[in-house]
C-alpha cells in the first residue's frame, strides 16, 4: 500500500473516530458523505449537511474537494453545484492537514464568517450586505427544509484492514 492510501485509509478513520456520520460510496475510500452538523452560536446551528467529499489519488499532496449536497444558503457557497469557497482547501492546501481539519476547523470558520466580498452565490453576499436579519431568515428557512436518512457506519480494524458496517438512522 503507497503512502498516500495509508494517509488517505488513516484519515478517513480518524474522522470516523470523531463521531462524523460517513457514507461510503462504493467500497473505495476515495469518495464518501460526511453528514455535518452547522457550528453552535452560528445562523447554521442546527442544520444539518451531507457534504460530499472525494481524494485525490495524491491526496494529502492535493486537496479533497468538498461540496455541499443539500441546499445551503450562504455567500461562498455555489447555490447549484454546493462548491466551496475557501482559500485553505483550494489554493494553501497542505499535507499537514487533515479531514478533520476540515470538518471541525475550515468548514466552521467559512459558516461562521463568510466573505461577501468574495461571493460564489452573489444573491446571498448582496442580501447579507443589504438587509442582515432578510438573510439570516433565508439561511434559517432553507436548512430547515430538509430532512433526511442516513447511514451511520460502524469502524472495526481487522488484520490490519478496515472493515466498515451499514446502520440506518433517520435524522431530523
Amino acid at each position: 500500500m503507497s503512502s498516500p492510501s495509508k494517509r488517505r485509509e488513516m484519515d478517513l478513520m480518524k474522522l470516523m473516530m470523531s463521531d462524523y456520520r460517513v457514507e461510503m460510496v462504493n467500497d473505495g475510500m476515495q469518495e464518501f458523505y460526511v453528514y455535518f452538523h452547522g457550528p453552535n452560536e452560528s445562523l447554521y446551528q442546527g442544520g444539518v449537511w451531507r457534504v460530499r467529499v472525494e481524494l485525490p489519488d495524491a491526496y494529502p499532496y492535493k486537496s479533497p474537494s468538498i461540496g455541499f449536497v443539500n441546499k445551503i444558503y450562504h455567500p461562498n457557497v455555489d447555490e447549484m453545484s454546493g462548491s466551496v469557497c475557501l482559500d485553505v482547501i483550494n489554493q494553501t492546501w497542505s499535507p499537514m492537514f487533515d479531514l478533520v481539519n476540515v470538518f471541525e476547523v475550515f468548514l466552521p470558520q467559512l459558516l461562521l464568517y463568510p466573505n461577501p466580498s468574495d461571493p460564489l452565490n452573489g444573491e446571498a453576499a448582496a442580501l447579507m450586505m443589504r438587509d442582515r436579519p432578510a438573510y439570516e431568515q433565508k439561511v434559517k428557512d432553507t436548512y430547515k427544509n430538509f430532512i433526511f436518512g442516513t447511514k451511520k457506519l460502524s469502524l472495526q480494524l481487522n488484520s490490519n484492514q478496515l472493515v466498515f458496517t451499514n446502520h440506518m438512522e433517520l435524522t431530523y
